[in-house]
């Protein structure tokens, strides 16, 4: 028997799988999503023949897999479901990795590449913006402490789906995963005399109070990114990428 009202079938399953999945606004969010194995539970899209042009366009590699994801859906129905509209009007739901696999990976040894910790960060978009860094450059996880979410919707966005391209965790800094702490601070040593190891777990404070005390405590090496005198500071998100390309660049990894 079909089903009379298919529309609001989607409706309704939509909201109760957003009360515990993931949401992934825009095309890009999905189709990283979909790159890096996440478990996609609906996808809509306005214009589904222009999100597949995307995707031929874009991402053939995941083509085959978004054709049969995606529902389209009338403009109202998105607008029910997505608080803001991506300019693709694009969105899915997918299952959020579980605690334990991403522990698992954050504390695996030997370790190949660094884990980011933001120490008590207060900005959702600079999250998401390191969350992104964190899987361009093959970091192992990223790791927050403090009260931020990590998995909100706002860092999601901003970390264009990238999320489940490398294990993201809110962990106290009791809880960080074994390896070389080295901490970001201005009084530190010139990051660019120092060799990262790739098991290194490098720590950034938060935007505008820097290092928590625990964290420094917790460090065993202080680092300073070089800054011209009298400009006070980075975005966090140009903190971690100038850090991450200085470990990048140096020699590291298994023969």
């Amino acid at each position: 028997m079909t089903d009379p009202d298919p529309l609001g079938g989607l409706l309704g399953r939509w909201r109760r799988l957003a009360e515990t999945g993931v949401l992934l606004d825009g095309f890009h969010a999905l189709k990283h999503a979909v790159r890096f194995g996440a478990d996609v539970t609906a996808a809509v899209a306005v214009d589904r023949r222009a999100a597949l042009a995307l995707a031929d366009e874009l991402a053939p590699d995941v083509r085959g897999t978004l054709d049969a994801l995606l529902t389209e859906v009338p403009e109202a129905a998105y607008a029910a479901l997505v608080p803001r509209r991506h300019p693709t009007a694009v969105a899915a739901l997918a299952v959020r990795p579980a605690r334990e696999a991403n522990l698992r990976a954050l504390a695996r040894e030997p370790r190949t590449a660094p884990v980011v910790v933001l120490d008590e960060p207060r900005n959702l978009g600079n999250a998401g913006a390191v969350i992104r860094l964190a899987a361009g450059f093959g970091a192992t996880g990223v790791v927050t402490t403090g009260t931020l979410d990590p998995w909100h919707p706002t860092v999601v966005r901003g970390g264009a789906g990238l999320h489940f391209a490398t294990a993201v965790e809110r962990l106290s800094v009791e809880e960080l995963p074994p390896g070389p702490v080295f901490a970001l601070d201005p009084e530190g040593e010139d990051v660019r005399g120092v060799k990262l190891p790739d098991d290194a777990v490098l720590a950034f404070g938060s935007e505008r109070s820097g290092l928590s005390g625990a964290l420094r405590a917790r460090a065993d090496h202080l680092l300073a990114l070089p800054m011209r005198p009298q400009v006070s500071s980075y975005n966090l998100a140009t903190s971690v990428a100038m850090t991450l390309y200085h470990w990048s660049a140096g020699p590291h990894g298994t023969a």
